[in-house]
C-alpha cells in the first residue's frame, strides 16, 4: 500500500521541494495551498497528486483538507505542518496586535488544527508521523524577530507535549528548525545579507530548500520510528 502525506504549504518554496522529494520516495501527496492555486496544481499535476485549497488557521477549512485527503488516499500516514508567514523585520513595539495574531493564527493555531484534523484516522490506524516546521529562530530568538521567534518557539513546545501524549498510539512527532534557507520567504534579504549569515555559518553555506525536505524524509522514514519529540536543527551550524 502506498503511503501518502500531507503536506501544508506546499505551492512554493521548502513545501513545494518536500512534495517532489516524497513523490519520487513514492508517496501520494496531497498539496496544501492558500493563494497560490496555479503552482498548487501545475505541481500535483507534476508529482501525480492533488493539491486542495484551505486556510489552515480556520478549523473548518483545516478539517476539509484533512477529509479531501482521506478522500482520495485512504488515509494520512504523514502530516507536515510546514504552512508559516513571517513579518518584515521590525522591533517589537512596531508589531501590531492585529500582525501578531495573524502570525501566530497561521504558525501556529494552523498547526493545531491540521493536526486535530489529521489524528484521528492516524490513532484508528495505531500509525502516523506528524512533522512540524519551526524555525532557529524558534530557539535562539532573533533580534526585531520577536512575533515570529515566539510562533516558531510555540511549535516546538507543540511538538514535545505531543508527542508525549501520541506515543502510547505509535505516533511520532518531532520538529525541524532551519536556519536561513534561500527560499521566497527570505526574499527581503540582499546578497550582501546572505554574504554575511554564510559567513557565520559554520558549514560556510546558506541552506537549501531541499536540505530541509531531506531532513523530513527521514523522519518520514522506518530509520526514524523510535525518534519522538525531537528538534532537528537544520541550519549549518549557525545556531552553535
Amino acid at each position: 500500500m502506498s503511503k501518502t502525506v500531507l503536506i501544508t504549504g506546499a505551492s512554493r518554496g521548502i513545501g513545494a521541494y518536500a512534495a517532489r522529494a516524497f513523490a519520487a520516495e513514492g508517496y501520494k501527496v496531497a498539496v496544501n495551498y492558500f493563494k497560490s492555486e496555479d503552482e498548487a496544481a501545475s505541481l500535483a499535476n507534476e508529482i501525480g497528486g492533488i493539491a486542495v485549497k484551505a486556510d489552515v488557521s480556520d478549523p473548518l477549512q483545516a478539517e476539509e483538507l484533512a477529509k479531501k485527503t482521506l478522500e482520495n488516499f485512504g488515509h494520512i500516514d504523514v502530516l507536515v505542518n510546514n504552512a508559516a508567514i513571517a513579518l518584515t523585520q521590525k522591533v517589537i513595539c512596531d508589531v501590531g496586535a492585529d500582525e501578531w495574531d495573524k502570525l501566530f493564527a497561521v504558525n501556529v493555531r494552523g498547526m493545531f488544527n491540521c493536526t486535530k484534523a489529521a489524528l484521528d484516522s492516524m490513532i484508528t490506524r495505531q500509525n502516523g508521523k506528524i512533522i512540524n516546521i519551526s524555525s532557529v529562530w524558534g530557539i535562539t530568538g532573533g533580534s526585531c524577530e520577536v512575533a515570529y521567534s515566539a510562533s516558531k518557539a510555540a511549535v516546538i513546545g507543540f511538538t514535545k507535549a505531543l508527542a508525549k501524549e501520541t506515543a502510547p498510539s505509535l505516533i511520532t512527532v518531532n520538529c525541524i528548525a532551519p536556519g536561513v534557507i534561500k527560499t521566497d520567504m527570505n526574499a527581503h534579504l540582499s546578497e550582501q545579507d546572505y554574504a554575511a549569515l554564510k559567513e557565520e555559518t559554520p558549514l560556510g553555506r546558506i541552506g537549501t530548500p531541499q536540505d530541509i525536505a531531506g531532513a523530513m524524509l527521514f523522519l518520514a522514514s522506518p530509520a526514524a520510528d523510535f525518534i519522538t519529540g525531537q528538534v532537528i536543527t537544520a541550519d549549518g551550524g549557525i545556531s552553535i
